[in-house]
């Protein structure tokens, strides 16, 4: 390409660029409003994990072992109507089991997660375990299997109370809410908070636990976003 050429492309370029410039600057000097609508959704978690670890103990001279237990507790799961693909060793006690293959003595416990649909059937759970002498167990995660779709809800309801703040305001002034020129969305917020026992830590020890202590507040969604219009 010629050097010519070349001087009347970049002039060409130049020449565009200047008019994109200013045709967002007459944009953004039309009267435009600034809003931001907000909206919350609370919902009752129907997944919650648990932390349960199993680990050999004594009872007189005889040594229970964490597979006797284990078998125990599933069991217990299947008569309480489980599904035992919900209950499953934690990745952070995999290498520990593989070493277990090869020394007996070497793991005395083992960690698994549990998921379970609600409050009460984590309180017949924790019941079970008190009754089989599995004590150190507790709740790490609670969560919704329709999350993803109620945080779109959320942020759509967000988005549609933009519009009708512009449009109340702007009525105001005898105005009319215009086409869209930007949106910002900062993101919906999750925040789930768990209550057990008047928020101290579940105490399963001496039969102390009982099925109407646990209560779960419900799981928070919130949703900020900020919309600029065009005032007509």
């Amino acid at each position: 390409m010629s050097r010519l050429k070349l001087f009347v492309l970049g002039i060409a370029i130049f020449s565009m660029n200047i008019a994109s410039s200013q045709a967002l600057i007459e944009q953004e000097e039309k009267p435009h409003i600034d809003v931001v609508g907000t909206a919350v959704k609370e919902i009752v978690p129907d997944e919650i994990y648990l932390s349960i670890i199993i680990k050999e103990r004594y009872e007189g001279k005889g040594k229970i072992d964490v597979e006797s237990q284990e078998i125990q507790l599933k069991n217990s799961l299947k008569e309480m109507g489980i599904n035992l693909n919900n209950f499953y060793l934690s990745d952070v006690n995999a290498d520990l089991v593989r070493i277990k293959w090869r020394s007996k003595d070497l793991l005395s416990q083992k960690d698994y997660t549990l998921k379970v649909d609600g409050a009460t059937a984590v309180g017949k759970v924790f019941i079970q375990l008190d009754k089989l002498k599995i004590y150190d167990a507790s709740i790490w995660k609670v969560y919704h299997s329709k999350m993803d779709s109620l945080i779109k809800e959320t942020n759509i309801t967000a988005i549609k109370a933009a519009k009708e703040k512009a449009d109340y305001l702007l009525r105001a002034l005898d105005e009319q809410t215009g086409k869209v020129i930007w949106v910002n969305d900062s993101g919906a917020s999750v925040a789930p908070v768990l209550y057990v026992n008047s928020n101290e830590r579940l105490d399963l020890s001496f039969g102390k636990f009982k099925n109407d202590d646990l209560q779960f507040q419900k799981i928070k969604i919130s949703a900020c976003i900020q919309v600029k219009f065009q005032i007509k």
